[in-house]
């Protein structure tokens, strides 16, 4: 699992914060970097091939099993993917772009069936364990991609850095290649209209049915918006902006992806405790305001002339926020999800999640050049949580979530 983790956060940053580094030092407009390092968007739609991934044995890679297979297919093409964007670079734009896609819906595709795997290998009361150890090896390759990447393009060029990050796949698909598959036996459908419903349509009617319509789509919409200030900030727009204020690239991967990489697993581990002790749903409200506080500090950084004692302030309370509440919203959509449709009903919270922040990330270029700054900008991804704290005080009353879930633990919630 420490692998599969390392595996599924390896693609994550190279189509999005990682390459908006090698976008902007080739001199590439800032509305145009944005647009293209938003490919990880392809991570908000994971749940339309979800499926596909749960129920779909791979034909020529039936030997290896229904996990496994998915696995080894995703693993390869990210990095094929990935030496395909080295070898082309960012002249030919059209095919460096529709190789950045391949890579997003890859690792897209990774996440959907490590999720699957982690739930099948193991128990229930294992699963912490597991969880613990592949956001481990998550977090490592985050710091691979980008601190490491960005010490590297300091002192050789990025094709070759995307190369080095290709080579850093191989260790995942051995360990896939020698893991078990899961014991799980599978009800085949008898018929393509009757695997589509147990497949397709059934993971989603069953949320409506548990929840009713109208609470249904509130939690939704909740969803989509619980974590917009924070996926604001993911995409392409903050490399320039480290840039701009005169940090190199090195002070950029030390302060932000290693020292910021380590505060963030902190935050978490608080979201963690305060979850145990208070449950989900206040830490959640908790978390949403600080989360879309904390992107206020980065007004201070604006002319910060590289100044990096400003820079790691802002890292330090950025980092405790996005941490404190990604625990406190798995803890909140684990609660949510039936067991019999685990990968697509998760695949489904997880990638609406992360959506709107993608899109509003897609405009941040524009919107920074438009308002000639970047401080209406970041003004913006803090206001745009007020919707999620209205929709919290709708929903509290009206959705139970019990001891189980509050711990975390992955269970039926009613309305």
């Amino acid at each position: 699992m420490f692998l599969f983790g390392f595996a599924s956060g390896l693609p994550f940053l190279l189509v999005a914060g990682t390459l908006a580094y090698w976008l902007r030092e080739g001199g590439m407009e800032l509305r145009d970097i944005t647009m293209i390092a938003s490919a990880g968007m392809a991570y908000s739609f994971k749940f339309l091939w979800a499926p596909l991934v749960d129920r779909w044995r791979l034909p020529l890679l039936g030997r290896l099993g229904q996990r496994r297979g998915w696995l080894l297919l995703a693993m390869v093409a990210v990095m094929a993917g990935l030496l395909g964007m080295a070898a082309v670079g960012t002249g030919p734009l059209a095919l460096f772009i529709a190789l950045t896609l391949l890579v997003a819906f890859s690792g897209a595709t990774l996440d959907i069936a490590v999720d699957a795997y982690r739930v099948e290998i193991a128990p229930a009361n294992a699963q912490g364990a597991l969880v613990a150890t592949y956001s481990l090896g998550y977090r490592i390759a985050l710091i691979v991609t980008g601190a490491l990447a960005l010490v590297l393009a300091d002192h050789v060029a990025w094709p070759m850095v995307y190369r080095a990050m290709a080579a850093c796949m191989l260790l995942p698909i051995v360990a896939c290649l020698l893991a078990r598959e899961p014991d799980v036996v599978r009800v085949r459908a008898q018929n393509w209209a009757q695997g589509l419903r147990e497949g397709v349509v059934e993971p989603f009617a069953d949320f409506f049915r548990r929840f009713g319509g109208k609470v249904a789509l509130a939690i939704l919409m909740f969803i989509l918006a619980m974590k917009i200030s924070d996926q604001a900030l993911i995409g392409g727009i903050i490399g320039p902006f480290y840039l701009d204020q005169g940090f190199s690239k090195t002070e950029i991967a030390a302060v932000t992806k290693v020292y910021g990489i380590w505060i963030g697993i902190a935050g978490a581990f608080l979201g963690g405790v305060a979850v145990a002790r208070w449950g989900v749903q206040w830490p959640l409200f908790v978390a949403i305001v600080l989360g879309a506080a904390s992107n206020l500090l980065y007004l201070a950084l604006i002319g910060a002339d590289g100044d990096l004692t400003r820079l790691t302030i802002v890292i330090s309370g950025e980092n405790l926020a996005q941490g404190f509440l990604g625990t406190v919203a798995v803890a909140y959509m684990s609660a949510l999800v039936n067991q019999r449709y685990t990968a697509t009903q998760y695949a489904l919270f997880s990638s609406l999640i992360m959506l709107p922040g993608k899109l509003l990330g897609f405009f941040s270029g524009w919107i920074v050049e438009v308002t000639e700054g970047y401080a209406v900008y970041f003004v913006i991804t803090a206001v745009v949580a007020a919707p999620a704290l209205l929709l919290f005080f709708w929903l509290k009353p009206r959705v139970r979530l019990g001891e189980d879930a509050a711990a975390g633990a992955q269970s039926d919630a009613g309305p």
